[in-house]
């Protein structure tokens, strides 16, 4: 394999990856509002942790995608 394309490669996975900042900073979003909602109604407790899972789930699907893009430069 050529090294110009091996470095190529490794410039574009690391790229790829600068998604997974933003994705750490909606995380901590995510659940510093399921702190904060809680904190001012608690009866509804249940129910925020629903949509807290909800937002975490989807806010992980894009870290997967992100993971996924570097991979696939890496490897193909």
């Amino acid at each position: 394999m050529n090294v110009t394309l091996q470095g190529s490669k490794m410039i574009g996975a690391g790229l790829a990856t600068i998604g997974l900042t933003g994705v750490g900073a909606g995380v901590g979003i995510v659940f510093g509002s399921l702190v904060l909602a809680f904190a001012r109604n608690p009866a509804l407790k249940q129910q925020l942790f629903t949509y807290t899972i909800l937002g975490f789930a989807l806010t992980e699907a894009v870290a997967l995608f992100a993971l996924m893009m570097a991979f696939l430069i890496l490897f193909t």
